[in-house]
């Protein structure tokens, strides 16, 4: 008499997952391509069309935001993240944020400024405070009314710091607060107060340098009256 075993195995979830946000981003970049493409060869008349375009265009980009967020989460393992730290010119890295986002600014009548010094360079992580810089900045498109203003500047503690503000109602109380806690009090499943902002803290204190750690700050008012976003890098 022959008798059967069942064999079960493991599935690690989270490689899955993982695995396929990866491919997800992946087509995702395709698709504002084509997106951007497409955006050429409308004509400037039709501006409901142009509207369109850039509203998906936005909704693409942000969503790309938010997968590659996941997936440095999923490899830092929520509390460390690894980073690779080279001379940056930071002007021409907030210009390269801006630039992605062309589309939507030029669509919308967005003015954003750039106050930073050409020769301005400091040590970091380019490829992760330019997906930092790049959800602030669609943050503040996306609350702000008109204009944005990007600033950096080195102050006398040594420590660098990019300033994004804007033009619109500022952050919400609740969003104010919870820029204070500390990485391991985090809930991610609070929308905007979440995800971008324990990502936009782990990235700013993976960056340290003689025992300082970076930091990043959430005010109201600033220059244009609205959301003042500050991180610091030593």
């Amino acid at each position: 008499m022959s008798s059967s075993k069942q064999v079960t195995s493991t599935i690690d979830f989270s490689s899955v997952l993982a695995a396929a946000v990866h491919d997800m981003k992946n087509s995702l970049f395709l698709l504002i391509q084509s997106i951007e493409t497409l955006s050429d060869t409308l004509s400037p008349q039709d501006e409901k069309a142009r509207e369109q375009v850039a509203s998906v265009h936005y909704e693409a980009s942000r969503l790309n935001t938010n997968l590659v967020q996941i997936l440095s989460l999923y490899r830092a393992e929520l509390e460390s993240l690894p980073i690779t730290v080279d001379e940056s010119f930071i002007k021409d890295l907030v210009e390269d944020v801006v630039g992605s986002n062309a589309l939507y600014v030029s669509q919308k009548n967005i003015e954003i400024s750039v106050a930073i010094d050409d020769d301005l360079n400091w040590y970091l992580d380019s490829e992760l405070i330019y997906l930092l810089l790049n959800d602030v900045i669609i943050n503040a498109m996306r609350y702000g009314t008109s204009k944005i203003l990007v600033s950096a500047n080195v102050d006398e503690n040594e420590f660098m710091t990019i300033q994004v503000e804007d033009d619109g109602h500022g952050y919400p109380q609740a969003m104010l607060l919870k820029s204070h806690e500390k990485l391991r009090d985090f809930e991610l499943s609070q929308g905007r107060t979440g995800l971008g902002l324990f990502f936009a803290k782990l990235i700013a204190n993976a960056h340290s340098q003689g025992g300082k750690f970076g930091s990043i700050a959430l005010s109201n008012g600033g220059s244009l009256g609205g959301s003042v976003f500050e991180v610091k890098i030593p």
